[in-house]
């Protein structure tokens, strides 16, 4: 459904500056669409999220090019056998190389939601004192929202400041089950509470 989304908005641009490869992944928690550059990582999303199609429109607007289906980019193979070891519990954390496009806004808060340890959580408030306003809190979870290189940046670890869980864009069932999968492998059991 959104490969043939993505060749739409690809006709929108007339320069191509840079080819985005996609693929679909099978994981533990359904397809996701993966996306990449030369330069890393763009995309790697739940295929049917609703935010879907804004997140391509931003992706293609930033390297202004096009996308092609092509699996044999060697970005991917280095994504797959990192998904893997963090599904099988086996990886705590990523070593890839990631091509954020968005505002300078938007990658502050992708790359603090970076620091936020596996295993652990971070409240919405917590998120904009790190990023060093407190009062951004709705701005930082809009960004949050814009997220489009789930679990690798980990935007499911911001919980709400009761310690429910809050929206996500793969559905609160899938981040409560990365939360218990990273609880549960990380061998920490403080924050196992919130989510029960």
């Amino acid at each position: 459904m959104h490969i043939i989304a993505i060749k739409y908005y690809a006709l929108e641009y007339n320069s191509i500056l840079m080819n985005i490869y996609t693929k679909q992944i099978d994981t533990p928690l359904g397809k996701m669409l993966a996306g990449v550059t030369d330069e890393g990582i763009c995309l790697f999303d739940f295929e049917y999220r609703k935010m879907m199609d804004n997140i391509i429109k931003r992706i293609l607007n930033g390297v202004d090019g096009t996308i092609i289906e092509d699996s044999s980019h060697y970005h991917f193979l280095v994504l797959e056998t990192q998904m893997n070891d963090y599904f099988t519990g086996a990886r705590l954390d990523f070593q890839l190389p990631l091509h954020l496009i968005g505002t300078p806004f938007q990658k502050q808060v992708w790359e603090g939601l970076q620091h936020i340890p596996y295993g652990e959580t971070r409240t919405y408030k917590q998120q904009s004192i790190f990023l060093g306003n407190e009062k951004a809190i709705r701005a930082v979870a809009g960004a949050n929202g814009e997220n489009g290189i789930a679990i690798i940046i980990p935007c499911h670890r911001v919980i709400g400041e009761n310690g429910h869980l809050t929206g996500y864009g793969g559905g609160l069932w899938r981040k409560d089950w990365l939360l218990k999968h990273e609880q549960k492998h990380s061998g920490k059991t403080n924050q196992i509470a919130l989510f029960e």
